[in-house]
């Protein structure tokens, strides 16, 4: 058997076609995996019954960042070659931050014009500050108008590479972004909140289970691959996340009347785990580095909602932690064999 560290422990195989490349026709109509870390047996439901597996004074903990359309496509103004970057979030000057693509070698000062479309007139000039590191470089853009509403009129939803479209979708705009979105900042969606609708959080609060909010804005840290074969030596990009005063008191009190703390998604249970781990239940604000591997003994989380995710992935890794590294494997197996749907737009699985 393989060490836990090793990155092959991580991998499995996948057929191509499980791949989900378009989302269940209803938020909440994808299936559900259930594994009980006590009994270690799995059971096959609906997103829509998730409410059964909730008990009154359980809490549901959502990552309430909003998918920005953070994807730039244009031109080096000074050779006219193409240029492609992906927008990561804001320097405290207000610069952006970005990693991009073109041939040939960017000098600081050069400039790239930014198009919302290969036939529109309006343009966005960004200039070239710093190269910044870990492959982040850093923007200015020549405009005065902040960096949402700019994003809005040229950028387009980055969804992940594995969606092979040969077109982005103006619907894509809506279904990846969950309904409770609100705080602007992230590159790709917190995907396990995909499948809520408002309808299935009533249910949930129905049943007496409670509801609070947490901010990660997903970028590199979430998605980047793991290139080391010892995956220890792996670093995570930080990722600014909040768990806010309000939102802690009101977990503080979940804890204290037994009840359960369920994060809907690896990006709601790693902002808790940073947040608790650095400063106790008293609520927290800054950038996560958390690389959460087994073992790891939770501090904050109790129940998980997430989807099924990429082989040697940091979240695969994350959930082999939480469910147990056999049971994740056995999961896995049994979900490539009953054809559950695989990564963003897929199926779910949670771990009680």
């Amino acid at each position: 058997m393989l060490s836990l560290t090793h990155i092959d422990a991580y991998d499995y195989a996948l057929p191509p076609e499980l791949i989900a490349q378009e989302p269940p026709r209803e938020r909440d109509g994808g299936r559900l995996m259930v594994l009980d870390r006590q009994t270690r047996t799995i059971a096959h439901r609906q997103i829509r019954d998730l409410p059964e597996f909730l008990r009154p004074r359980d809490c549901l903990v959502l990552n309430n960042s909003r998918v920005v359309p953070a994807k730039l496509q244009g031109v080096r103004t000074k050779t006219g070659g193409k240029w492609e970057g992906l927008f990561l979030g804001l320097t405290p000057d207000r610069d952006w931050k970005l990693i991009g693509q073109t041939r040939g070698r960017l000098e600081l000062g050069e400039t790239v014009t930014v198009r919302s479309s290969p036939d529109s007139t309006k343009t966005l000039v960004l200039k070239l500050l710093d190269r910044g590191t870990e492959g982040v470089w850093i923007w200015r853009p020549e405009s005065s108008v902040d960096a949402w509403t700019l994003l809005d009129q040229f950028g387009s939803v980055p969804l992940p590479p594995y969606i092979c479209r040969t077109e982005f979708r103006p619907e894509d705009r809506e279904r990846y972004q969950t309904t409770f979105a609100q705080e602007p900042g992230s590159v790709a969606a917190p995907t396990a909140g995909l499948h809520f609708t408002p309808e299935l959080l009533e249910r949930c609060r129905e049943r007496g289970v409670d509801r609070a909010e947490v901010t990660l804005h997903v970028g590199l840290g979430t998605f980047r691959p793991v290139n080391v074969t010892d995956i220890r030596e792996h670093v995570m990009h930080p990722e600014w996340c909040l768990l806010s005063a309000s939102t802690t008191a009101k977990l503080r009190q979940v804890r204290d009347t037994s009840g359960r703390i369920v994060a809907v998604g690896t990006t709601a249970l790693r902002t808790l785990e940073t947040a608790v781990a650095a400063n106790g239940w008293s609520g927290w604000e800054g950038e996560s580095r958390l690389f959460i591997t087994p073992p790891y003994e939770f501090l904050a989380v109790d129940v998980l909602l997430t989807n099924f995710h990429l082989p040697k992935s940091t979240l695969l890794m994350l959930v082999s932690a939480f469910a147990g590294y056999e049971l994740t494997q056995s999961a896995y197996a049994t979900a490539v064999a009953e054809r559950y749907r695989f990564f963003s737009y897929g199926d779910a699985m949670l771990i009680v």
